[in-house]
């Protein structure tokens, strides 16, 4: 998904715009960013990574909450407004006072990587998720190979990664005590040359 930078404006600028259009936009800095589409393997791993953290939630009875490319976050820290692929929310949602469509408490956050974001979902994006305190992990999804990475943050603040490749893996993901399972998250996703 690439983006294309807007005049400058303000958060209810960029909330203006947004519900009144039928493309998703991303707020950052006082830019609006429209998300173009992507590709078929990323809107599939978009949903199958959604399952698989719904699915896993309702095995362990817990009450987090799974969400998917729909809801915001807002991160005020970074003064920015970002569509996550997927994410999980451990606590009471809490919704942002600037957009009440938007959550600011994700505990895992997921990004299904392409050629065009890949750069920004590993740097610029992963330092704005960072100044969230909620957040306990990110996860990576490659959309052209079987790789997923995590990111874990400890309690000392340091974050551990942590990567699986092959089918054959199994991801641990530790903010929430559950295992997905590689095979289960590439299903139906044709690898070739993106």
């Amino acid at each position: 998904m690439g983006f294309k930078k807007a005049e400058y404006a303000s958060i209810k600028d960029y909330l203006e715009v947004e519900y009144t259009s039928k493309q998703k936009h991303e707020y950052e800095g006082g830019h609006i960013f429209a998300i173009t589409g992507g590709s078929i393997n990323h809107g599939i791993l978009c949903g199958n990574a959604y399952t698989e953290l719904r699915s896993g939630l309702k095995k362990r009875n817990s009450s987090c909450n799974a969400f998917g490319s729909e809801i915001k976050i807002h991160i005020e820290k970074a003064d920015s407004l970002v569509y996550p692929d997927a994410m999980v929310i451990c606590t009471d949602i809490e919704t942002s006072e600037a957009d009440t469509e938007a959550v600011v408490n994700p505990i895992l956050v997921v990004e299904v990587l392409s050629k065009s974001t890949e750069s920004y979902d590993r740097g610029d994006k992963f330092h704005k998720y960072r100044q969230l305190e909620s957040l306990k992990e990110y996860v990576l999804i490659a959309q052209d190979k079987p790789v997923v990475e995590t990111f874990y943050k400890r309690e000392s603040n340091i974050w551990e990664i942590a990567r699986f490749a092959g089918l054959d893996q199994l991801i641990d993901l530790k903010s929430l005590n559950f295992i997905v399972r590689m095979e289960d998250l590439y299903t139906n996703i044709r690898f070739h040359s993106l």
